[in-house]
């Protein structure tokens, strides 16, 4: 989808959104200035800046010194551009849960998320790995025995054991 050029009003407090171009990216994102301080990600832009190298200069420049209000951030949204609801989704990174929009695939971030995305460390996912390798093996060794040697990472009980880790341990 390409970038969306109309002004929309923020999913989490209704408040119209401020278009930022990201000159690097040639994109420009849909900032909640006067409001909740959200961010809405046409799809595919969230992975130009989700990483700490990535530049996000123009959105520290405008988010500086400004105070947001706070939102719930478990209410349901409401795709701005679909207008239908967005689902919660695990970003995969620091136990951050973004709203997603399954139609147009329009990513929504509450005020701090971006940064929390950013900054996760790869320390604490070499540590994350390690207690799941952990409690999967040990579970393997106490369900299967001497077989446990059988089973291979990506099996549904791998993947219990991820969850598992990612969504308790990591916040």
């Amino acid at each position: 989808m390409a970038d969306n050029k109309d002004v929309i009003n923020c999913p989490a407090c209704d408040k119209p959104m401020t278009k930022v171009y990201m000159q690097g990216a040639d994109v420009s994102v849909d900032v909640c200035l006067d409001g909740c301080g959200g961010m809405l990600f046409d799809n595919r832009e969230l992975e130009k800046f989700d990483e700490e190298h990535e530049n996000i200069d123009e959105i520290a420049d405008v988010i500086q010194g400004k105070t947001f209000e706070h939102v719930n951030e478990a209410e349901v949204r409401i795709c701005p551009i679909c207008k239908v609801p967005m689902v919660k989704q695990g970003s995969g990174k620091a136990g951050v849960q973004i709203d997603v929009c399954n139609t147009c695939g329009a990513k929504f971030l509450d005020n701090g998320e971006l940064k929390k995305i950013r900054t996760f460390d790869d320390v604490s996912t070499n540590k994350a790995e390690a207690l799941i390798d952990a409690l999967y093996n040990k579970n393997l060794e106490d369900v299967l025995g001497e077989n446990a040697h059988k089973d291979i990472k990506p099996s549904p009980r791998r993947k219990f054991f991820e969850k598992l880790v990612y969504n308790r341990l990591i916040k």
